[in-house]
């Protein structure tokens, strides 16, 4: 019954791509191109990534890993050459106070329609943004620049408003940042927030070649000239990878059999059980890990996140009330199976972020107490991580560490104690009450939630927020999970949810400076619900203490000794207040078929990212090798 299932479901995925199967196999040799799970695209003649889209996903078509640049990357990975020089040739330069950083870029750099990258693109980027409030960097560029100059075509000078040791990170990509756009073809433009820049201009080594108005597919192929990239010009040999199409591919048990299909050369994002079978039973395929839990630890945070705009989460004791209903360990298990890495803290337990963070801030989690109105209480229990590791002993015993700093580093630290009473005790003191069962809000209506999850893009969230809602829904609060599918994205950055199942927390990876994420979570970036929030602060959270953090940490040098103390005190602020719950890493299953392509970045040769919704991708793409014994055509 099960083949038969499965083979259903394979046929229902192959039937919703019929075009794409027929011109795939007809018009391109597959021994030269790389197959990448992408995301169905509910606008896909939208190619402007710098202005909402009516839903286009822009990181997940290609179009942001293939085809932009901006001035550095860093590896998510970290290592010592972590830090990349892209558009710019050198690391950026401040002045003593920094109030005034300059650029300087590389020269021989070239957009696929043959006109030269200039520091004029650099300055129109950021003054066009400014100019239109609404485009993806208008509110930080606003916030912070005063006025630019640019002397020569390969230097721009940035005048500040105010100092800002981190304004550099604006163009700093781990994951996106703010891409360089095309003066030439966007002045042309009545509009840019209406202009749909199609078909795009690249600044990458690969350009649009064709894609589906139903949005399936969209197919990327290398530039004739793509050694006149950032990415060309530090290349020894040319890419072996000539096209790269990312395409829909259906459910997580459909994107199983697509790979052993040979059909999936790069998945996203599976359920653990899928990631586990291909693992057993494959003899074609790489991941990041060898051994158990197999996955991509991203240095990103899923949580519960709260709308902190709306009542009654805007009160931190129904936030702590709802943390204190949660049981990690069944969310652990019923999410990742036991794969999870958990995580107290507001930063992911990934990178750098133990030995800068986690280790040294233990006891300070076990002494940490909890008014809840009646009693004070210590909520943290260190154990619970190697509580986890047990339950899944069992099944992996083999794989799964004995050693306890082992241990932590594969399934956390410690997390908070389920603890009923104490959730009660802070929901009374919000002024709620027990109608039979139910809890009742201090206005007498029933204290219902929604639990917003993406679905099956993201097949581990929604489990965990499955799970989550269940826990709340028998301590009386009625939780019903609201699957947003495409439409996540744009619902999370409006406001429109109570809670969510996401992210709202990234980190550099091997670096403990906070601001990747941290330096947006100023006040001053808060938009009322039903404007669009700019990354990343989706839970609109607001705090006098919060600002003065940011603010500091924006007066010291990226590198300062003092950038983990201030990220410790953000932390205690973030256990204090509680505006989101978090939960795990985000360890990604992404397994990858070695069929047509080797040499994938890995834990042991971590010189990419592997996930293809990361702009570093890139470095994947061109690094990759023509299997020797790949099938020929």
């Amino acid at each position: 019954m099960k083949f038969r299932r499965y083979a259903a479901i394979a046929l229902m995925s192959l039937m919703a791509l019929p075009a794409f199967a027929q011109d795939f196999i007809a018009g391109i040799p597959r021994n030269e191109t790389l197959i990448i799970q992408g995301t169905p695209q509910q606008n896909a003649d939208w190619f402007n990534l710098w202005a909402p889209g009516g839903g286009a996903a822009a990181n997940l078509n290609g179009l942001q890993q293939l085809t932009t640049d901006t001035l550095w990357f860093i590896n998510p990975e970290g290592g010592k050459d972590a830090w990349q020089n892209a558009l710019a040739s050198e690391p950026p330069s401040y002045n003593a106070d920094f109030t005034e950083m300059t650029v300087k870029l590389r020269k021989g750099i070239f957009w696929s329609d043959g006109v030269e990258f200039t520091s004029d693109d650099v300055v129109y980027t950021v003054q066009t943004q400014i100019d239109h409030p609404g485009m993806a960097w208008s509110a930080p560029f606003t916030v912070n620049v005063a006025s630019m100059e640019n002397p020569d075509p390969q230097t721009v000078v940035f005048h500040l408003k105010k100092p800002n040791s981190r304004f550099h990170t604006l163009f700093t990509v781990r994951w996106n940042a703010a891409w360089i756009m095309p003066k030439h073809v966007f002045e042309k433009a009545a509009d840019p927030l209406s202009f749909n820049n199609n078909p795009p201009v690249s600044l990458g080594p690969y350009q649009l070649q064709s894609y589906d108005k139903g949005g399936n597919w969209t197919i990327w192929r290398l530039r004739d000239d793509w050694q006149r990239t950032s990415i060309g010009l530090a290349a020894k040999q040319p890419p072996e990878v000539k096209y790269v199409v990312y395409r829909a591919a259906g459910n997580p048990e459909a994107r199983v059999i697509e790979q052993r299909n040979h059909n999936l050369d790069v998945i996203n994002d599976m359920a653990p059980e899928g990631m586990f079978s291909i693992m057993r039973n494959s003899k074609s395929t790489a991941s990041w890990l060898k051994g158990f839990p197999f996955a991509h630890p991203d240095p990103t945070l899923p949580s519960v996140l709260f709308n902190t705009k709306k009542a009654p989460f805007d009160n931190k004791d129904v936030r702590w009330a709802l943390a204190l209903l949660i049981d990690i360990r069944e969310v652990a298990l019923g999410s990742y199976r036991g794969a999870a890495n958990i995580a107290a803290l507001a930063t992911p337990p990934t990178g750098s972020a133990p030995d800068d963070y986690y280790a040294p801030m233990q006891d300070w989690l076990t002494n940490f107490e909890l008014d809840t109105g009646s009693r004070k209480i210590k909520p943290y229990d260190p154990n619970i991580s190697a509580q986890i590791a047990n339950m899944v002993r069992s099944q992996w015993a083999d794989q799964i560490p004995t050693d306890p700093a082992k241990l932590q580093r594969t399934f956390g630290f410690g997390w908070w104690k389920k603890d009923v009473q104490a959730a009660t005790e802070l929901l009374q003191k919000a002024g709620f009450k027990k109608s039979g069962r139910q809890w009742v809000k201090p206005d007498g209506t029933p204290f219902t939630i929604r639990l917003q999850v993406e679905g099956d893009a993201i097949p581990t969230l929604a489990r965990a927020g499955t799970v989550i809602a269940q826990q709340w829904t028998q301590a009386g609060i009625a939780t019903k999970v609201d699957v947003a599918g495409p439409t996540n994205g744009q619902r999370l950055s409006t406001g429109d949810f109570e809670t969510a199942i996401y992210w709202s927390i990234e980190t550099w990876g091997g670096h403990p400076d906070l601001s990747f994420f941290l330096d947006s979570y100023h006040s001053e970036f808060i938009k009322p619900l039903g404007q669009i929030q700019p990354p990343r602060n989706l839970q609109r959270w607001q705090d006098p203490r919060l600002d003065l953090l940011i603010e500091k940490n924006r007066s010291i040098a990226f590198d300062s000794p003092d950038v983990a103390k201030l990220g410790q005190d953000f932390l205690k602020l973030a256990v204090e207040e509680m505006p989101m719950i978090p939960l795990m890493a985000y360890n990604k299953f992404a397994p990858l078929d070695t069929t047509y392509w080797t040499n994938y970045p890995s834990a042991d040769n971590p010189y990419s990212a592997s996930g293809p919704n990361w702009s570093n991708i890139r470095y994947m793409v061109v690094g990759l090798k023509a299997n020797p014994d790949t099938p020929k055509p």
